[in-house]
């Protein structure tokens, strides 16, 4: 069952996060527009099952659904994303249970490795990608305050941030995520230290940022934890 959720997670991420352009995001009224979308997804899925599985239309068709639903609520911003994520997630995790078997009826089952490496990469894109969107949408109301620098510079250094930390928490180095934190505070709030709007605006940004990469690294270990081991050597000394 929790090598149908790796693949399934993954799918769902490059569909939603990778493979999604912006135009396909804000034109999802138009019924081509969702289609395309969903076909996305159904495509996704059936890359990392290694299967063409009915079900998967079916988690594609309930996919579609759930954004069809949130396009036409027309309610914007970090809840209603999170909402939408979560209702994907427990479509997600219902296909696993009631179809525990589909990975193991597709091509690539007997390779062992790629359930982790696939979960790995989910969780890094869930850090990093899906992150980026959940700290804009938290910041939306204070946009004003940011700091002027680099075009997409701070989205840069979100992701950046973001993949730090989660390989620091996955490689056992928790304890440089201090000296991360650190050292982006000296750097950052040196210039914005005399404008307190500014000052505020990166603290709330790099704590939720902090917080999201440690929640995407804490569940891709639980998941990990219930797959077969990478074989990677500890890095703690």
């Amino acid at each position: 069952m929790t090598e149908t959720l790796a693949a399934l997670f993954l799918a769902h991420v490059l569909a939603d996060f990778v493979l999604q352009t912006s135009a396909m995001a804000t034109n999802k009224r138009q019924p081509l527009t969702m289609a395309k979308h969903a076909a996305i997804v159904l495509a996704t899925m059936a890359v990392a099952l290694g299967s063409v599985s009915p079900w998967l239309l079916a988690l594609a068709a309930a996919h579609a659904f759930i954004d069809t639903v949130k396009t036409l609520s027309g309610r914007r911003g970090l809840w209603p994303f999170l909402a939408d994520q979560a209702a994907h997630a427990a479509t997600l995790m219902a296909l696993a249970l009631w179809q525990p078997d589909l990975w193991s009826q597709g091509l690539w089952s007997t390779y062992s490795a790629l359930s982790p490496v696939m979960a790995l990469t989910a969780g890094l894109i869930a850090a990093t990608r899906a992150g980026g969107f959940a700290i804009g949408l938290l910041m939306a109301p204070w946009v004003d305050a940011t700091p002027k620098g680099l075009t997409n510079g701070g989205r840069v250094i979100g992701n950046l941030e973001r993949a730090l930390i989660f390989l620091l928490i996955l490689s056992g180095q928790t304890q440089n995520i201090g000296f991360l934190i650190a050292a982006k505070s000296v750097l950052r709030f040196g210039v914005v230290a005399d404008d307190r709007a500014a000052s505020e605006y990166v603290i709330i940004g790099t704590l939720a940022s902090v917080a999201w990469a440690i929640a995407a690294a804490l569940a891709t270990t639980i998941l990990l934890n219930q797959l077969p081991p990478l074989g990677i050597p500890d890095l703690l000394p």
